[in-house]
């Protein structure tokens, strides 16, 4: 990957590929979960334990291969162990708990030792090769630099996916070697042990290659995630939700969305994003663990950690910060930043300003160029604006201020004191023109010119006045 980031930890959809691996496991109920990890383990295994507290964690020593790796994930289980044990990988994100199932009932169901989960590929290069019997059951598995040349003709691969009978498992793993091109403790070694002590070993073709591929670089990590993007997209689209582009549309795997909902090209819906019945979202939108109620209204915005009621409508261009709470049908306009407020029913917060920090009540009106100023520079306050409030153009509220149901703000008010219920607050000193500045001032300019041109113009016609009189 090139990454300082271990590779299971790179993320698409929403999740880490190790995240959607155990969500894959955990899907089938285990009785006991168990990651094998080496490699950046203590970040490794921090991840593992945020997203599954329950996972059981196993290390791997120095001894290479996956049948090693196996064979100490067994170590971390009670020796007496029986039934099936699945085997599966963290950097398969596209595998899926119903082929695992499909995977172990077939398995539980010809009481096989061993059942392998393979694929058909056009190109084989690099994979395992299924070898088979006359019968159909599987003879063996041929890793690439150990097969022949008709051998690798074959296009059944190996998934490195199985289910196991626990105590063949537990015994054929006592006898693999690490005498192979690789030097390493091959886990498919197993099937051809089994097979030799009478057990019989099988395999399950999936028809969706994708659930088996792997990422080792940046190319197919982005792969994987634009083909889960395509089948989360037709999944919501197969449920009622209009995706007017889906090569614009981008949905992680924990996104809620409800029928009638219409997502506009260029719209991002990250985390755990959720939206109601009849909701519009986007063009150009990004919702990251967004609540967006029935009916709302999202237009070229970044809304981030918060709520829309229903009804509610944000944009174009606003930036929604973390706990910004929008009422039932209330409004917050173009280009205007929130953070951690409460806005009421029905109030509007429509053009070019910044709310941070405070409470609004029902039906206020906040008017353009409005601010909160929340922060001292060693504290934020809040701000506290009630219900029927009509506040206007480029009034700054001082923090911690209080303003009552139903006042007033004149224009350019900057307020620094509680206003009382139905109260205007004015901070206008008198206006004073000093005539004659520009031409005294800046004598030549083209303002100058027209100011010139302008009072003479204004002579004249005083002058055509008096004479009429």
């Amino acid at each position: 990957m090139k990454s300082a980031k271990p590779k299971i930890l790179h993320e698409i959809g929403g999740r880490s590929m190790i995240g959607h691996a155990l969500a894959a496991a955990e899907g089938l109920e285990p009785q006991q979960l168990v990651a094998v990890v080496r490699f950046e383990r203590e970040r490794v295994v921090e991840h593992l334990l945020r997203i599954n507290p329950g996972v059981v964690i196993a290390d791997q020593d120095e001894v290479p291969g996956t049948g090693r790796a196996v064979q100490q994930g067994l170590d971390q289980l009670d020796p007496t162990l029986e039934g099936t044990i699945v085997v599966t990988y963290g950097d398969v994100p596209l595998l899926t708990t119903d082929l695992l199932s499909e995977l172990v009932a077939t398995h539980d169901r010809e009481g096989n030792a061993v059942t392998v989960l393979t694929a058909l590929l056009d190109d084989a290069t690099g994979y395992g090769r299924i070898l088979r019997a006359k019968d159909g059951t599987v003879l063996g598995i041929r890793e690439h630099k150990d097969a022949s040349d008709e051998e690798r003709a074959i296009n059944e691969v190996n998934s490195g996916i199985y289910a196991f009978d626990a105590q063949v498992l537990r015994s054929a793993l006592s006898e693999v070697t690490t005498e192979n091109a690789q030097g390493e403790m091959y886990l498919t070694d197993v099937l051809g042990i089994a097979r030799s002590t009478g057990g019989r070993v099988a395999a399950v073709v999936t028809e969706d290659p994708w659930q088996v591929e792997g990422a080792n670089d940046r190319v197919q990590l982005a792969a994987l995630g634009k083909e889960m993007n395509r089948r989360i997209l037709e999944k919501w689209m197969r449920a009622g939700v209009s995706i007017i582009d889906t090569e614009t549309t981008w949905i992680d795997v924990e996104v809620a969305l409800s029928n009638d909902v219409t997502i506009k090209p260029g719209t991002q819906l990250l985390g755990g994003t959720a939206i109601g019945t009849n909701a519009v979202i986007g063009p150009d939108t990004t919702l990251t663990n967004t609540q967006v109620g029935p009916g709302a209204k999202i237009t070229r915005s970044d809304v981030t950690d918060s709520t829309i009621a229903e009804g509610g409508s944000v944009g174009p261009f606003a930036y929604l910060r973390p706990k910004t709470n929008l009422g039932p049908d209330a409004r917050i306009g173009a280009f205007y930043e929130t953070k951690n407020i409460v806005v009421g029913r029905g109030s509007k917060l429509s053009h070019l300003g910044y709310a941070g920090d405070a409470e609004i009540g029902e039906y206020t009106n906040i008017g353009c160029g409005n601010i909160t100023a929340n922060y001292d520079g060693v504290n934020k306050h809040r701000t506290l604006i009630g219900s029927h409030v009509r506040t206007a153009s480029n009034t700054v509220f001082v923090a911690p201020v209080t303003i009552g149901d139903g006042a007033y703000t004149g224009a350019g008010a900057i307020v620094r004191k509680n206003v009382p219920a139905g109260a205007l607050a004015l901070s206008v000193a008198p206006q004073r023109n000093s005539e004659g500045w520009t031409m005294s001032k800046r004598p030549g300019s083209a303002a100058a010119e027209a100011a010139f041109k302008s009072a003479l113009d204004s002579g004249e016609n005083a002058a055509s006045t008096d004479q009429a009189k």
